[in-house]
């Protein structure tokens, strides 16, 4: 198991930094689906 964190170890972070990525993204992408909502409310 070690030998093959340290031999792909530029693999683990990649996939690492694109699940934080992902997250992030569909946090926004939440969170503006409910701003959405908001101003929808608002105008009416």
């Amino acid at each position: 198991m070690y030998n093959f964190l340290s031999s792909n170890s530029l693999y683990i972070v990649l996939i690492i930094v694109l699940i934080v990525w992902l997250g992030i993204f569909s946090f926004i992408y939440k969170l503006d689906k409910k701003v959405k909502k908001l101003e929808e409310g608002e105008q009416s």
